[in-house]
């Protein structure tokens, strides 16, 4: 018997690991990312954090675990689809829940009121195409999620190659994972725009059609419909956009994973249609083009975050640059009012009497 034979850890073990990878794999690389400690663990061993050092090594733990006990297309499928589920269909099922039971609440935080209600009079009531579109918005989310597993097997048993996307024990470093996420967000946007525009709204393409048919004969967005639209113009409009950067570019699986956890965010509150969004990230100004695209029978407003409407000029209402503005006089007004709250709440300094 070989003592030193490393244990192979259990079914149980292994479906925990599997249910906590997509938390993981976001909290714990983005705590890498974020803190200025974590670079200086990386750089500077000596004025490292203890605590971020240590999330990285149970991370690391982890991430080999699932690798070494794991076929790499189980790990690429279920944290996909766990990435997919935990910062989209999650929320959008919460976000509709909310307006369907809160809607006299909903009402005050919608940017159109009721007609931006799912289960709202304009929208059919409660027997409307509400569920329909989160049932579409959901299968469109398998579907893309098969695509994806579908090229990896092309890739492995058929072409004989490497996988589409880089998959080993080893960990990409902080700052390589920042500069691909940044080419592949930039590179998105391009394609979105590009694709949008010219595939899903020209009117000789044959998709013009399904696309108006199907996420264009909403009233109001809310969270599922940025996945709603007729499975082709899908895959064109959302999977296409978002995967060929990963594809490209050749993300590690980890890289992927937190980009892919990005893009379901940025989808998930750029149609809430709420007029209350985290504004640090200027997701308000991204709603809004979103709404205006929708609710403008598709005139402009192509882009995911509109970068690519500014610079061709399509840009309906307020562009990003007027986000940008307006995000930094916020700021600036915000700091001027908590200096003057600061100075308000000194004591007067007494003065000596000669």
């Amino acid at each position: 018997m070989n003592l030193f034979q490393s244990a192979q850890p259990s079914l149980l073990d292994r479906v925990w690991l599997t249910i906590r990878y997509p938390y993981d794999v976001v909290r714990n690389p983005l705590d890498a990312l974020l803190s200025i400690p974590a670079l200086s663990f990386l750089l500077i061993p000596t004025f490292s954090s203890y605590s971020t050092s240590l999330n990285l090594l149970f991370f690391y733990l982890t991430w080999s675990t699932l690798i070494l006990s794991n076929p790499p297309l189980k790990v690429e499928a279920l944290g996909t689809l766990g990435i997919r589920v935990l910062f989209y269909i999650l929320p959008a099922l919460g976000f509709l829940t909310f307006d369907g039971a809160a809607s006299n609440l909903a009402i005050k935080i919608k940017e159109h009121g009721e007609t931006a209600l799912p289960m709202g009079e304009e929208q059919g009531g409660r027997k409307g195409r509400w569920w329909k579109v989160a049932l579409v918005s959901i299968a469109n989310v398998l579907l893309g999620v098969a695509i994806q597993l579908a090229v990896e097997l092309v890739f492995t048993k058929v072409l004989h190659v490497q996988s589409a996307l880089k998959i080993s024990t080893s960990l990409p470093m902080p700052w390589a994972i920042a500069i691909d996420l940044i080419r592949g967000l930039f590179l998105r946007e391009i394609l979105s725009y590009a694709l949008h525009r010219y595939v899903l709204h020209h009117p000789d393409s044959p998709l013009t059609d399904y696309h108006m048919d199907w996420q264009h004969k909403i009233s109001a967005p809310y969270s599922f419909v940025a996945n709603y639209d007729h499975p082709l113009a899908y895959v064109v409009h959302v999977f296409l956009p978002t995967y060929l950067p990963a594809l490209l570019f050749r993300f590690h699986l980890l890289t992927y994973h937190i980009y892919l956890a990005i893009v379901s965010l940025e989808e998930t509150f750029a149609y809430s249609g709420y007029n209350v969004l985290p504004s640090g990230l200027i997701l308000g100004g991204i709603a809004r083009r979103q709404e205006r695209h929708l609710m403008g029978e598709g005139k402009g407003n192509y882009s995911c975050f509109g970068i690519a409407d500014f610079v061709a000029g399509t840009s309906l209402g307020d562009d990003v640059v007027d986000d940008v503005r307006e995000e930094a006089e916020n700021n600036h007004v915000q700091e001027r009012v908590k200096g003057r709250a600061k100075r308000a709440g000194r004591k007067p300094k007494s003065r000596s009497r000669s």
